[in-house]
């Protein structure tokens, strides 16, 4: 792909690369071999997309072609992206649960490694994430958003049958979550941020009660069952995660006012719905 002012970019769906972070804050990065574009400087595993390909499927899929690195125990939290109009950059970001074992697996790079966050600009960096480092560093720390749902409410909510088997529309409802964890969540934009926040994956959290606690897990999502009152159980949850970086999907006005209190912001059920397709 060639800009109009010379530029020119691999990828005509554009391209995604992967900024993989482990728990002590290093990130891998690939010391691309000397031929190939900026050759010599070391940036993120990740590459051209397929058209109609996702740019988290296509950044987890070059990234495995790539690095050999364990995609599956991956967490995805959110991706930002560089839009030039005619082509755009997506950098997903995605917490391992360690210094996974990597391994040079193709011909694009030269070594391997998961470097300190402090001693990344030590290293002679690709342009283009030379320039997105100083914008991506201070997401890294951030708390990931989370999605705490009240069950009860959201199944409540359309006339589907649900009160004949409330244990079978909890498993509905968290498997159609078990999908939206995969997916993520678009974000608004605002503003004139040359690299925003595009997707994320929050952590989702769902809240049983009564007949509804027998529906199973999922991988993915963290299902709590109450022991008693299901607002009681929610508001001892908001306040788990500190309130501010929560989201409690609720319709019901008094568990809106008590979370709220805690510094939560709250959506209704027909928006997560809208989200999950209906």
């Amino acid at each position: 792909m060639e800009l109009p002012d010379g530029r020119r970019f691999w990828g005509k769906a554009g391209a995604a690369g992967l900024l993989a972070v482990a728990p002590d804050g290093s990130i891998l990065l690939q010391h691309r071999v000397g031929w190939s574009h900026f050759g010599g400087t070391w940036g993120l595993p990740g590459g051209a997309r397929h058209v109609g390909e996702t740019a988290f499927a296509g950044a987890l899929r070059e990234a495995h072609e790539e690095t050999g690195i364990d995609v599956a125990a991956l967490r995805p939290r959110f991706a930002v992206r560089l839009d030039l109009d005619v082509w755009t950059y997506t950098t997903v970001v995605v917490a391992a649960p360690s210094a996974l074992p990597v391994a040079v697996t193709d011909r694009e790079s030269t070594e391997l490694a998961w470097v300190p966050s402090h001693l990344v600009t030590d290293r002679e960096l690709h342009p283009g994430f030379a320039a997105a480092w100083p914008r991506l560093r201070p997401h890294l720390g951030t708390d990931d958003p989370v999605l705490l749902v009240d069950a009860a409410n959201v199944v409540g909510s359309r006339p589907d049958g649900w009160w004949r088997d409330r244990a079978g529309a909890a498993a509905r409802l968290i498997a159609a979550l078990g999908a939206l964890r995969i997916a993520g969540v678009p974000e608004e934009r605002s503003g004139d941020e040359p690299l925003p926040v595009v997707h994320r994956w929050p952590r989702i959290v769902v809240v049983l009660e009564g007949d509804a606690t027998v529906a199973a897990d999922r991988p993915g999502l963290e299902v709590v069952r109450a022991t008693g009152s299901g607002d009681d159980e929610i508001v001892a949850q908001t306040a788990r995660f500190g309130g501010s970086r929560v989201t409690v999907v609720t319709a019901d006005r008094g568990l809106v006012a008590r979370v709220t209190a805690l510094g939560a912001r709250t959506t209704g059920p027909h928006h997560l719905l809208g989200l999950l397709g209906g």
